[in-house]
């Protein structure tokens, strides 16, 4: 059992990372998807600026290299599995291994023999199933309940990985990642609700392990359902200090954390400092004009932004709120950048815009609704944008 207890641990490790982050809830940010999408506004905008004889060739042409190079630069530094984008066949391939190598406990080889050959959906389901008779006939097998677990949840079967998980907590009751898993899990198999026991699993989880990530984001989630909101910051404020500081995942932290004391209505806690460059903020006041009101719902995201006057299409500080925060104060600066290498201060003079965006994309769609500032310095204040148009 111990080649496949070491295995198992690998791939349960990779599984958790890739698929079971509560991503598919509250903390479903994806700084990369969000750059990659601006980066698209941004290079259609600049190709409807080269159309209408608003920019020479040579201009258009060094922007968009510009774009490109910090497109690639952005993807390389974010570049992550995609999740939901995947089928379950293939997510299922990790589990799928670790169930090979359960059937052939002592023989590594067999992980390289399975990854040589395609698996189908059929031959996925074999698998599983092959591997839940033998749990019924060794039932004691805390590692094989797990697996079963794993795999279930991979091809989205969330009643059969909860009832697999249980096994497994039954056998295995003090660990906490496995807690974590059961109660992700058994919410998504009861409606997506972390109420009742999948909250009090997570709560086990952690008086066995304070730290554990996944069990932090779900109690934050189960607090943030209820509506205390100030409670879920006070549980996602200490993921910070389990994630490394300044990266993707504590951007997206913060970004959950912000948006949750907004809604408690308490000031967002300031960025982190080793997240911010030293410098002054961007200052202002975002409103949505009286005539559009009745186009815009209050979840509607609206994104607020800064590009440079002269320089690189893309934005230089990014925040989001929601329609109902409206007219909502704002100040950017440098730790919003997107880019290290495209900050704020780092351009004289700038035009803060501000765009409702109806599917919560950050490329504009036709019926989106948008305003923009006129050039400010980067450290001006009172600056006032006006939501006022509409995007055709």
């Amino acid at each position: 059992m111990i080649v496949f207890a070491a295995v198992s641990t690998l791939l349960a490790v990779v599984l958790v990372g890739w698929l079971l982050w509560p991503a598919r809830r509250r903390l479903r940010v994806s700084a990369r998807d969000a750059n990659i999408a601006i980066y698209r506004d941004q290079l259609r905008e600049l190709e409807s600026d080269l159309a209408a004889a608003k920019i020479a060739r040579e201009d258009y042409e060094r922007s968009r290299r510009e774009l490109e190079r910090r497109l690639l630069d952005d993807v390389a530094a974010t570049e992550a599995p995609a999740r939901l984008a995947v089928p379950w066949p293939a997510i299922a391939i990790i589990p799928v291994m670790a169930i090979a190598v359960y059937f052939v406990v002592g023989s590594p080889r067999m992980i390289q023999q399975e990854a040589e050959h395609a698996v189908t959906a059929q031959q996925v389901e074999a698998m599983v199933a092959r591997l839940a008779a033998k749990l019924r006939e060794n039932p004691d097998d805390a590692e094989g309940w797990k697996l079963l677990g794993r795999s279930y949840t991979a091809m989205q079967r969330f009643p059969e990985a909860a009832n697999a998980y249980a096994q497994a907590a039954t056998r295995s009751p003090r660990d906490a990642q496995l807690l974590a898993d059961f109660a992700d899990a058994l919410a998504m198999a009861r409606g997506q609700s972390l109420q009742g026991e999948p909250e009090k699993l997570v709560q086990r989880a952690l008086e066995i392990d304070p730290k554990n990530l996944k069990a932090l984001a779900l109690l934050g989630t189960a607090a943030f359902e209820r509506k205390d909101f100030q409670r879920a910051a006070e549980v996602w404020k200490r993921m910070l200090d389990v994630v490394p500081p300044g990266s993707e995942d504590a951007r997206a932290i913060q970004g959950n954390i912000d948006e949750a004391l907004a809604l408690a209505g308490t000031a967002p806690s300031p960025a982190p400092k080793s997240a911010a460059k030293a410098g002054r903020a961007l200052r202002g006041e975002v409103r949505l004009a009286e005539k559009l009101k009745s186009e815009a719902a209050p979840d509607d995201t609206v994104f607020i932004f800064a590009r440079a006057v002269e320089g690189p299409p893309m934005p230089l500080a990014v925040l989001r709120k929601r329609v109902r925060d409206l007219p909502v104060t704002f100040a950017l600066d440098d730790s919003m950048a997107m880019s290290p290498q495209a900050t704020l201060s780092g351009f004289a003079r700038v035009v803060v815009s501000a765009r409702v965006s109806k599917s919560g994309s950050a490329m504009p769609q036709p019926g989106d609704l948008q305003g923009a500032s006129a050039a400010v310095a980067n450290d001006a204040s009172g600056v006032r944008v006006v939501i006022d148009s509409v995007v055709r």
